[in-house]
């Protein structure tokens, strides 16, 4: 049976250099808003740029500019033999632009939280390494920035740190792998503690009203009621007596408890006393089920069912199902298009051999 692929005489992959290296056109399509490098590579083959009245590029050049996204195998056959690339799959959904974005940042912590603290770093290539702590280094400019989510960077790094040190003793008291690969990591390591230890939290000014400490108990009653986890429920206790008298209602445990678990669920926990104590009875049903991962990150990756592509909720892909009409019509007899599955970090890293 012959073996129908691309002509080997082919001239291959058309390469784009950028301020990080030279990377592969195709997987800079999706971030070509933040890379001016390909708009650069079409100037030189001499073709002009249009532009309005207004200044700004034509409708052509923002229409080139398709949505992050990224093609995935999800088995191999005979007739396709596919591999998934995670650096490749990290620029393609432009993660790096992901982490400027609020509804997106919990999502890229948790993946480098599995990576770093995993151990799964020192197994990926070391182009995928040097990707990911830039990857890092981003998030830590973007808390420096916004003063926001602290204790998530500070958790990264100890997870760094306790790998870095892990790696300096693998092998007679050196790290194991490149020494120049290393010492790139360690220039971005310093960095990246750099701008965690220059961060300063200060108060706003007297200008600035009104103050948390200004607002009556309803109002503050109300914004414990909307957090989800419940690390920042302790950690708000702990920060002020009036928000430690408020965390002690049972009213907010048992929002708490609705949020995160069925009724099913909570059913199946025996209750000894009358009055149900519904801090106690959360953490039971934290151990006995954990907590919603949805609920979590207010937007995860999807995997669409019909092209098998990974994609930001929000920003949708370019999808067979609206591209071809003769699919789409198929679809319509078959009853509609699927809609698509969520994708955890713990699920996204399974796509890829780690």
């Amino acid at each position: 049976m012959p073996f129908i692929s691309k002509d080997w005489r082919s001239p291959g992959e058309v390469w784009v250099k950028t301020q990080e290296g030279w990377e592969k056109k195709k997987v800079l399509e999706c971030t070509a808003q933040r890379y001016a490098a390909i708009s650069n590579f079409n100037n030189s083959d001499g073709k002009e740029q249009k532009w309005n009245e207004e200044g700004d590029k034509s409708s052509d050049d923002v229409a080139a500019r398709v949505p992050p996204h990224c093609h995935i195998t999800i088995k191999c056959t005979r007739e396709i033999a596919g591999f998934n690339g995670l650096s490749e799959a990290v620029r393609r959904l432009d993660f790096s632009s992901a982490v400027r974005d609020v509804r997106r940042f919990n999502y890229i912590c948790a993946l480098l939280e599995l990576l770093l603290c995993g151990e799964r770093l020192t197994h990926l290539p070391g182009a995928a390494q040097k990707l990911l702590l830039s990857m890092l280094e981003q998030l830590a400019d973007q808390v420096a920035t916004s003063k926001q989510n602290l204790n998530a960077l500070r958790a990264l790094i100890v997870g760094l740190s306790a790998l870095r040190e892990a790696e300096r003793r693998a092998c007679w008291g050196r790290p194991l792998g490149s020494r120049a690969l290393w010492g790139h990591h360690d220039h971005a390591i310093a960095r990246i503690n750099r701008i965690a230890n220059s961060i300063r939290i200060q108060e706003p000014g007297p200008e600035v009203v009104p103050k948390l400490h200004d607002l009556p108990e309803e109002c503050i009653r109300e914004i414990l009621l909307r957090i989800a986890d419940h690390r920042d429920l302790d950690s708000a206790s702990s920060a002020w007596s009036v928000m430690a008298s408020l965390c002690s209602e049972q009213r907010v445990w048992r929002e708490l408890v609705s949020f995160h678990f069925t009724t099913q669920q909570i059913d199946s926990v025996p209750k000894t006393d009358s009055e149900t104590d519904w801090k106690k009875l959360f953490h039971q049903l934290r151990k006995l089920y954990g907590l919603r991962e949805d609920a979590q990150y207010a937007e995860t990756l999807s995997l669409c069912r019909h092209c098998k592509c990974l994609f930001w909720r929000s920003l949708g892909h370019p999808c067979i199902a609206d591209q071809c009409p003769e699919y789409r019509e198929r679809l319509k007899e078959a009853g509609g298009p699927l809609p698509p599955h969520p994708v955890p970090p713990a699920a996204f890293l399974k796509f890829f051999s780690l």
